[in-house]
């Protein structure tokens, strides 16, 4: 035979059987329809977007079979409430940020986001090389939940507030909105924290509930308004190096779920972390010149209130550990991941952005 029409027979064939084994392989598998409850406006097309892109996904690679239909917080249950109806079967699967649930076990700040953590880069790497991944399920999984990482914002802006915090004194007394155990920590600097979910923060700034709230950065933080009520905007976020998304599956589901769909889930899961990610890198810039442009007044904390806020952050997580074994549990590797990190970061990253990042200005 011709050696180059032979070639170009089995080339043929090769691919006629992989567009017949791929309806093949969908139609044997089961059509299942589930819900998503996000814990975030559909204000919000990074945030919300991100359930929507993970749900689309989803569907293609399964040409229709797996369909998600995504709902936003109130639509079945309140934006904070998600993980408890994941856990009790209301619903297949919520995408939500961890740390909203350290009141039940303050060891869910780590699939989010702790104070002085990791930034995206280094939760990615924790999550996937460093056996953060493992951790967390095991901790999950009493509560019937599989976290799957699906996003991050990267590090936070340290929020808007009413008045100036020019000294430690100024932060005394103050109510903010600021969840998990960042909350705690500004509890330790003397503030009031409050948790309060996203769509409910502009009016209790504009009405003075709350002297001053987070939320993420530039982009969403615009969309919300809270320039218009709280002019004053600081960073960094210090307790929000790299906040993860996490979609969370019901566990009796997920054990039954054939191969391929977990296999799915978890690809997608990846796409949408660094799809989330990419946009925010994209579109914080130019929010930030908006913000500033209509009466935001940028500010950075004082180094005083950032080494107070340190020093209580590692107080409170060598009294978290002696006092929870499940904590313990995760901090330790964790910190020592943590640690390699920071000198890692330290040499490499951290010396090319002090320079690079102002040398347009200062190199004459």
């Amino acid at each position: 035979m011709n050696r180059r029409k032979f070639v170009r027979t089995a080339g043929a064939v090769a691919t006629a059987s992989v567009a017949v084994a791929a309806p093949a392989i969908a139609q044997s598998m089961p059509e299942l329809k589930w819900r998503m409850s996000s814990s975030f406006p559909k204000s919000l097309d990074t945030l919300f977007g991100g359930a929507e892109s993970y749900a689309k996904r989803v569907a293609q690679l399964t040409d229709n079979k797996f369909q998600i239909r995504v709902f936003a917080p109130g639509e079945i249950v309140p934006a904070l409430q998600v993980l408890d109806a994941v856990q009790s079967n209301t619903i297949e699967m919520c995408q939500t940020a961890s740390y909203y649930f350290v009141g039940k076990d303050l060891t869910f700040g780590f699939d989010a986001g702790v104070p002085f953590g990791l930034t995206a880069r280094q939760q990615n790497a924790w999550m996937n090389q460093g056996g953060g991944q493992q951790l967390m399920r095991d901790f999950m999984a009493p509560y019937n939940a599989v976290p799957i990482p699906a996003g991050n914002t990267g590090v936070q802006m340290g929020g808007w507030f009413r008045k100036e915090i020019k000294t430690l004194d100024d932060v005394k007394g103050l109510k903010m909105r600021i969840p998990g155990i960042g909350g705690q920590v500004w509890a330790r600097l003397g503030a009031v924290p409050q948790q309060i979910a996203g769509g409910e923060i502009y009016p209790s700034l504009e009405r003075g509930a709350i002297d001053g709230a987070e939320w993420v950065g530039p982009y969403d933080d615009e969309k919300l308004g809270f320039f218009k009520v709280a002019p004053f905007y600081y960073y960094p976020g210090f307790w929000e190096a790299g906040t993860q998304i996490t979609v969370m599956v019901n566990k009796n589901l997920w054990d039954g779920l054939p191969p391929l769909y977990r296999q799915i889930l978890e690809t997608v899961g990846a796409e949408v972390n660094g799809e989330m990610m990419a946009r925010y890198d994209n579109l914080n810039p130019q929010a930030l010149r908006r913000v500033v442009a209509a009466g935001a007044q940028l500010r950075p904390y004082p180094r005083e209130v950032l080494a107070a806020a340190w020093k209580a952050t590692h107080e409170l997580y060598d009294e978290f550990s002696s006092k929870n074994e499940k904590f313990k549990a995760v901090y330790e590797p964790w910190r020592k991941f943590r640690d390699d990190q920071y000198l890692w970061f330290r040499v490499a990253e951290l010396t090319y952005e002090n320079f690079a990042f102002s040398a347009a200005q200062t190199v004459k």
